[in-house]
Formats: C-alpha cells, sequence, structure tokens
C-alpha cells in the first residue's frame, strides 16, 4: 500500500483485496487496520461501510475488465475477441488466486439486489454483457441479445466451477463458448 496515499485511498484498496479474498462480512475494525486509517477517518470518507464495499467494486471494475476484455484497437474477428476474454479468465484461474469474479462473489454474498455494492456489481456485469452484444451485433449473429446473455453464463458458471472446484478451467470456458457461437452460426 502507497505510503503517501490518502486514508481513503489506503481504505479503497484495503477493502478491494479483504472484500474480494475474505468476503463482505469483513468488519469495519479490520478494514481500518488493515487500511492502517482509524474508524474515525473512515466514517469521514464514507457514509458506510456500504459505501465502502460499492466503491471498491467501481474501483476494481477497469482493472478487471481490462485484465479480461481486448483492447478497444484490437481488429481482430468479433469471434476471435469474444473468446479472448475466455483464454484470459483461463489464465486467471491457472494462476492459483483466483476467486472467482469480485462482481458475483460480491453479490451473492450481499443477497439484497438494491445494496450499494449489489447495484455496482450488476452494473459491471452488465458490462462484460454489452461487450459480448457488440462483438455478436457486428460479427451479424441473429439474436446477439440472448447469445451475449448466454457467454455471460458461460463466463459466470466457468468462473465458479473454478473456485468450487479448486482447480484451473483448462480450457472448458473457451470450448463452451465457441460451441455456442459454432451453434449460432458466428464465425
Amino acid at each position: 500500500m502507497t505510503t503517501s496515499a490518502t486514508p481513503r485511498e489506503r481504505l479503497l484498496e484495503a477493502a478491494g483485496e479483504l472484500f474480494y479474498r475474505d468476503g463482505m462480512g469483513v468488519g469495519v475494525d479490520a478494514l481500518c487496520k488493515a487500511a492502517g486509517v482509524s474508524k474515525k477517518s473512515m466514517y469521514q470518507s464514507f457514509r458506510s461501510k456500504d459505501e465502502v464495499i460499492a466503491e471498491s467494486l467501481a474501483g476494481l471494475g477497469p482493472a478487471y475488465q481490462a485484465a479480461l476484455l481486448p483492447p478497444t484497437d484490437d481488429d481482430r474477428p468479433p469471434r476471435e475477441r469474444i473468446l479472448t476474454v475466455f483464454e484470459r479468465q483461463d489464465r486467471m484461474a491457472a494462476e492459483g488466486n483466483f476467486l472467482g469474479c469480485p462482481f458475483v462473489s460480491a453479490a451473492v454474498e450481499l443477497k439484497d439486489p438494491e445494496h450499494p455494492g449489489s447495484v455496482v456489481a450488476r452494473h459491471l456485469k452488465q458490462h462484460l454483457t454489452e461487450f459480448f452484444r457488440t462483438q455478436l451485433v457486428a460479427a451479424e449473429a441473429a439474436d446477439p441479445e440472448t447469445l451475449a446473455v448466454q457467454l455471460t453464463i458461460v463466463f459466470d458458471g466457468t468462473s465458479a466451477r473454478a473456485v468450487v472446484q479448486a482447480q484451473a478451467l483448462a480450457g472448458i470456458g473457451t470450448v463452451t463458448a465457441a460451441a455456442l457461437l459454432d451453434a449460432a452460426g458466428v464465425k
């Protein structure tokens, strides 16, 4: 953690790590200790732990998406761009510290769809579905909306499998996504 970071920045960094690794039940005391800030500082920066959860998830979004999605200037065909997401997920799961999609994990643990963290998680998951849909429209798929949701389900399912089985994916997400694309005639 950067020592020149503000208490708010340190709290968000610590929250991102702790909530992903240990879950949303991490207490305020543990969060403040990990961030090296007082509870008073936390409540001067955030109204509640729920706000910390939501903002920490929002902060994870860009880096997580950059790790998965091909860059916007990638000129490969849409099918290859879609499969890149699954190949990258496979590599992330093989690294050994993969605990699943942080947004699915948060939403499942929080349970309340109106919790600020659930709202952020849903928005960030929709970004992945929208990426798939945009690629499928470019590929002239017959039903890009449905296929985009199906690909998101494959992504989330393979992510959950990696966590539950405590093993690498060995390409299963890529193969399953390719089968869906093949069935839809996306070449």
